[in-house]
């Protein structure tokens, strides 16, 4: 099959403009936390480009790779970081943070993630519910209508007085759920602005989108939060990363990373590939074979451009990298989706095995409990009660019974000898019987003794 040379080169420059379209360039003084290994702070005590403030005589604690912005005691304590520049880009770019809010069962705070014009910058950190007229977007991450967790966005164009609004919460023009208390796992809330729509997403997923809203640039990020003098919640910022996807708007320029690349050895590289290209394809057509023009290989080592010698070779070579770095970069994707999703899997698989275990606990203690309240119900009965009376009672139920038994028992035995016993009649009837008896058998003795022979000595 044959391919024409322009239309290698029409794919090849739209698979890397498709490429150059997706990549993200952060934004250095705008973002902390974006390189994995290295401090957010030099000194541990204030992050570059940007301000940390408190209330009263409380000051957010820095530590190597977060923030501390309000303590888990004492509470009512208020903590914010602001940029110390604006965002000069009206285009497409993203916004992400990553926190963490820890607490006990019931406790209280909020977090606001704000995107506001200059005048209300760098200020005492405050809340939505305490803020002055400011001008631009605030998230407010808080436990909202007692979900669990809500994620909603305010705008203002400087005219709204939201702390003195009878019910500043129906100003929201976006929300969503989102349980963020205590989950073990950093919770990341990103907002993403482009041309035509402004998109909130929580962990991935999508919160809320508009295309009504247009933000401008010259504004400054900031993030504040406060906790509840009883049971306060513990807010930790881990990373900001402010990224756009032209790298001409970026304030900082990336720097070199890598070492410049030996160009000799390239060359030889590139030398010897060629030839074995053509040293192959020699051998295709040789033995009636053509060689399978359209795979790309998984791998291609480094050349000079200038080394390429055929336009074609050239566009094949340039077609065969973009296309290699959209294949890894899709199998990150998917690979990074599917820890995702397993950890998910194994996040819930581990919350319904507890949530048994965690009803059959209770039920349990709630037997014992049952148990103990029983018995100090009858220990109390049995310590405070007095037998004395009870005893008496049943000592005079006996003797009661003990004279009964005296007074009744004789008549008793009388009927029942009475009752049973031979009468008078039946006695003298025996006893006549018995002498008629001894009578007759007297008289029949002597008569058989009159009877017998006499013997004579």
């Amino acid at each position: 099959m044959y391919i024409a040379s322009r239309t290698l080169r029409t794919v090849a420059w739209s698979t890397f403009a498709f490429s150059a379209a997706r990549a993200q360039y952060v934004i250095d003084n705008l973002s902390f936390g974006q390189k994995d290994g290295v401090y957010i702070s030099p000194d541990l005590r204030a992050i570059p480009h940007w301000i940390i403030q408190g209330n009263a005589d409380y000051v957010p604690q820095v530590l190597s790779d977060r923030v501390i912005l309000t303590p888990p005691y004492p509470g009512g304590k208020r903590g914010s970081l602001w940029a110390q520049d604006p965002l000069h880009h009206t285009g497409d770019w993203t916004a992400e943070l990553d926190f963490r809010a820890t607490g006990m069962e019931r406790g209280a705070g909020n977090l606001q993630f704000w995107y506001v014009r200059d005048s209300q910058a760098h200020e005492t950190p405050t809340s939505l519910y305490t803020a002055s007229k400011f001008d631009g977007l605030v998230l407010v991450i808080d436990q909202y209508e007692g979900h669990g967790g809500s994620v909603r966005g305010f705008l203002n164009d400087g005219t709204i007085d939201i702390k003195s609004h009878p019910e500043p919460d129906t100003l929201a023009f976006g929300k969503c759920d989102h349980a963020y208390r205590n989950r073990g796992v950093l919770s990341n809330i990103k907002l993403h602005h482009a041309e035509g729509f402004l998109e909130v997403m929580i962990d991935g997923e999508s919160c809320f989108k508009t295309d009504k809203v247009k933000l401008p640039e010259g504004y400054y990020f900031g993030v504040s939060a406060s906790s509840a003098p009883e049971n306060p919640d513990s807010f930790e910022i881990h990373k900001f990363i402010v990224s756009t996807t032209k790298s001409v708007t970026r304030e900082e320029p990336n720097k070199q990373r890598y070492p410049p690349p030996d160009h000799q050895a390239q060359a030889n590289l590139a030398s010897q590939k060629i030839h074995e290209q053509q040293t192959h394809k020699q051998q295709n057509k040789q033995s009636g074979r053509l060689g399978d023009q359209t795979s790309i290989p998984q791998m291609l080592e480094d050349v000079v451009a200038a080394n390429i010698r055929s336009q074609q070779d050239q566009f094949a070579d340039l077609h065969n990298r973009i296309q290699i770095i959209n294949n890894r970069q899709a199998l990150i994707h998917d690979l990074l989706e599917k820890m995702h999703t397993d950890a998910e899997n194994r996040h819930n698989d581990l919350m319904n095995r507890l949530v048994p275990l965690d009803d059959r606990s209770a039920a349990t203690i709630r037997n014992v409990e049952k148990v103990e309240r029983t018995t100090m119900e009858i220990l109390r009965d049995l310590e405070s009660k007095d037998f004395k009376d009870m005893m008496n009672q049943i000592h005079r139920a006996l003797e009661n019974n003990h004279e009964g038994l005296k007074v009744a028992l004789p008549d008793v035995v009388g009927k029942v000898v009475r009752g049973h016993g031979p009468s008078i009649t039946s006695f003298l009837f025996v006893a006549v019987a018995v002498q008629i008896m001894i009578t007759g058998a007297y008289v029949v003795y002597k008569k058989r003794r009159g009877g017998a022979p006499k013997k004579y000595l």
